[in-house]
């Protein structure tokens, strides 16, 4: 038998003094009211009612219980209300992850204007490179840049992104424009890696892999941007990374004929049919907002 049905029955039966009223309100038979006050005495080893064929009086025990009954059934109540109330209004913490650069461009703006229109909930931007895992470490909503493995997780696809080789107009008036992959050997070239040893850049139309030997490294992306603008060498990023140079012509792509595909960019949250209203909403705005960004679609 359930305890905590069999409480609320004990509770109603001490408000109405009476098992035969008790069961009218609850809709219930005389018999199953009277069997779930049993059940609950058997359980505790003491009467909780003394019974005449004329009246009910509760005992001192039963009345102590009482209020511990009072107290669990207004607790829990409260948090089935609480719990209710998360799943229909957004709040509490979201936690939200992405690639570290395109979650500071593109994801972060999008989770600022949803916690300024919900001031309930509380933002934990989780923007790193390295491979996340929402069910361990709790993440509400991610973004994948590259092709997914099949997993238990909702995924809808915002968008692509491209991999270019660029330089600054500075740097192609001084050294000239690579024609080829191949041309890549007769150029400055600044890579990302944290071990210095020669890198692989894969390029297409034909399928070609060409080894480059950088003559700089960087850790960072921002670190090799920053070098390529100021006329240094070429690089090979994510063209999501520098949209605004792109735009403003500080930077310009080469080889384009031999780019490789584009990757695919998801939004994904943990496949479920029940979701917080704070992971629903988010997850909803993100996915528009992703698909309607010029630079990734």
């Amino acid at each position: 038998m359930d305890r905590f049905a069999a409480m609320k029955i004990f509770v109603k039966v001490a408000d109405c003094e009476s098992l035969a009223e008790a069961a009218r309100t609850l809709f219930m038979s005389a018999s199953s009211v009277t069997r779930s006050i049993t059940y609950l005495e058997e359980q505790i080893g003491t009467r909780l009612f003394v019974r005449t064929t004329r009246a009910l009086k509760i005992t001192e025990a039963g009345s102590r219980y009482l209020q511990d009954c009072r107290r669990i059934i207004a607790d829990i109540e409260a948090s089935e209300s609480a719990a209710a109330a998360a799943y229909s209004m957004p709040s509490g913490k979201l936690t939200v992850t992405s690639p570290a650069m395109f979650g500071q461009l593109y994801v972060l703006p999008i989770l600022l204007d949803f916690l300024q229109q919900h001031r309930r909930v509380n933002g934990y931007a989780l923007f790193t490179n390295r491979v996340t895992d929402l069910v361990a470490e709790e993440i509400d909503v991610a973004v994948r840049i590259g092709r997914l493995p099949d997993s238990d997780y909702r995924a809808i696809r915002v968008g692509t992104v491209r991999s270019i080789v660029c330089g600054s107009p500075t740097y192609f008036a001084t050294h000239g424009v690579p024609a080829s992959p191949a041309d890549l050997c007769n150029h400055n070239v600044i890579a990302v890696d944290e071990v210095w040893a020669p890198q692989d850049w894969e390029f297409c139309h034909p399928d070609m892999t060409v080894t480059v030997n950088p003559r700089l490294l960087c850790v960072t992306d921002e670190a090799a941007v920053a070098a390529t603008m100021a006329g240094w060498g070429l690089t090979k990023i994510m063209a999501y990374k520098i949209a605004t140079p792109l735009t403003e012509g500080r930077l310009q792509p080469v080889l384009a004929d031999f780019e490789g595909p584009a990757l695919p960019v998801h939004a994904l949250v943990p496949e479920g049919r029940h979701m917080p209203a704070k992971v629903k909403l988010f997850f909803e705005l993100l996915v528009e907002r992703l698909k309607n960004n010029p630079v990734i679609n």
